[in-house]
C-alpha cells in the first residue's frame, strides 16, 4: 500500500512544481522593466505602421475611391448577369458604357464648357460693375471692399498663377489629375471584375462558425454602398438635367450647360453641395438681369423642396436610411478629415456601421 501512496505523492509534487513554475513565469512576464520595454516596442511598431500608412494615405484613398465606384457599377454587371451574361462580359460592357459616356462628354460637352467658362470669366468684371448698383452689396462694399478686390483679382492675368502657381502648378495638376483618374479606372475594373472572389476571401477571416452571418452582413453593406453610389449619380444627373432646361427657357442659355454641369457636381457634395450651385446660378443670374435672378431663387427654392422629399427619398429608400442628425455629422466628420471625398464617402460608411450596430452590437447586449 506504501508503493503506490508514494508514487501519488510524487505526481503530486510534480504537478505542483509545475503549477509553481507556471506561476513564476506569469509574475515574471509581469516584471515593470519587461512591461515597460514590451509597451516601447509595441509603441513603436504603432508609430512606424501609422507613418507607412500616411505615407501611402493618398494611394489608400483611390483605392477606396476605386471600391466604391466598383460597388456602385456592381449592381448594373449583376443585372446583367441574371439575364444570362457571363460576369466577364458583363463587366466588359459595363466598362465599355461607361468609357463611352466618359468620351462623348468630353468630346461633345467638354469644348462648350470650355466656352461658356471662358465667356463666364471674361463677362465676370463687368457683373460686378452691375452688383454695384445693389443698395445692399454697395454698403457691404463700402464697409469691406470686397467688389473691388474680387473685380481685380479676376480682372487681372495672374488668377491661373495665383489660383496653381503659374503654367507649370496648372501642368502639374493636370497631369496628377489624368494619373489618379487612370488608376482609380484600372482599380475600379479589377475590382469590378473580382468582387465576388474578393469578397469570400475576405469572409474567410472570419471563424467558420459565424462565417455565413459575415458574409450576409457584408453583402448587405456591399449592395447599400452600390445603391448609394448609384442614387448619387441619379440624384446629380437630374438637378443638372433640370437646371440646364431651366436655363435655357429663363434665357441664359449662353452658360446653360456649364452652369448645369457645375450644379451637377456640387449635387454630389451631401448638404451643401447642392446649396452651393443654387447659389453660384443664382448671382449669375442677378448680374445679368435681376428678374432672371429672381427667377433663379424660385426655381431653386421650389426645386430643391422636390429633390429632398420625392427624388432622394424615392432614390435612395434602398440604400440609406439615416437620421438627418447622423447624416450631418457624417459630412461633416468626412468633410474634416478627406475634405470633399471624405464628404462623399461618410454616408454609406455611417450607413455601414449603423447597420452593424444594429445587427450585432444590439442583439449581444440585448441578449446580456
Amino acid at each position: 500500500m506504501s508503493l503506490p501512496s508514494t508514487r501519488a505523492g510524487r505526481v503530486t509534487r510534480q504537478a505542483t512544481d509545475a503549477t509553481r513554475a507556471a506561476r513564476g513565469s506569469d509574475i515574471s512576464l509581469q516584471h515593470p522593466f519587461k512591461l515597460g520595454f514590451f509597451l516601447a516596442v509595441g509603441a513603436f511598431l504603432a508609430w512606424w505602421l501609422g507613418g507607412i500608412i500616411l505615407s501611402v494615405g493618398s494611394t489608400l484613398i483611390l483605392i477606396v475611391v476605386a471600391g466604391f465606384l466598383a460597388a456602385g457599377l456592381n449592381p448594373v454587371v449583376e443585372w446583367l448577369g441574371r439575364r444570362g451574361l457571363a460576369r466577364s462580359w458583363s463587366v466588359l460592357v459595363v466598362i465599355t458604357g461607361v468609357l463611352l459616356a466618359v468620351a462623348l462628354f468630353f468630346v461633345a460637352l467638354a469644348p462648350v464648357i470650355t466656352d461658356q467658362v471662358s465667356t463666364i470669366v471674361k463677362n465676370a468684371p463687368g457683373w460686378f460693375d452691375e452688383l454695384q448698383h445693389n443698395g445692399t452689396i454697395r454698403r457691404l462694399d463700402n464697409q469691406y471692399d470686397l467688389l473691388d478686390k474680387a473685380q481685380k483679382a479676376l480682372s487681372g492675368g495672374n488668377v491661373g498663377s495665383a489660383l496653381f502657381g503659374g503654367v507649370v502648378g496648372v501642368g502639374l495638376k493636370l497631369l496628377s489629375f489624368l494619373a489618379n483618374t487612370f488608376i482609380v479606372v484600372v482599380l475600379t475594373l479589377y475590382l469590378l471584375a473580382t468582387l465576388p472572389k474578393v469578397k469570400r476571401s475576405a469572409y474567410r477571416f472570419a471563424p467558420a462558425s459565424s462565417r455565413e452571418r459575415v458574409a450576409e452582413l457584408g453583402d448587405k453593406i456591399i449592395d447599400n454602398v452600390g445603391s448609394y453610389v448609384s442614387g448619387a449619380f441619379v440624384v446629380a444627373m437630374a438637378a443638372g438635367v433640370s437646371s440646364m432646361v431651366f436655363l435655357f427657357v429663363v434665357g441664359l442659355s449662353e452658360y446653360a450647360v456649364a452652369l448645369a454641369a457645375v450644379v451637377a457636381l456640387l449635387d454630389v457634395i451631401p448638404m451643401i453641395g447642392a446649396t452651393l450651385g443654387a447659389v453660384i446660378v443664382t448671382l449669375i443670374g442677378f448680374a445679368t438681369d435681376p428678374h432672371i435672378g429672381l427667377y433663379c431663387v424660385i426655381f431653386y427654392v421650389v426645386y430643391q423642396q422636390f429633390e429632398n422629399y420625392v427624388i432622394y427619398p424615392r432614390v435612395m429608400s434602398r440604400s440609406v436610411n439615416l437620421p438627418g442628425s447622423i447624416i450631418v455629422i457624417a459630412a461633416l466628420v468626412g468633410a474634416g478629415l478627406l475634405g470633399v471625398i471624405g464628404a462623399l464617402l461618410a454616408i454609406p460608411t455611417a450607413a455601414a456601421i449603423t447597420l452593424l450596430v444594429k445587427e450585432v452590437f444590439m442583439p449581444r447586449q440585448e441578449a446580456r
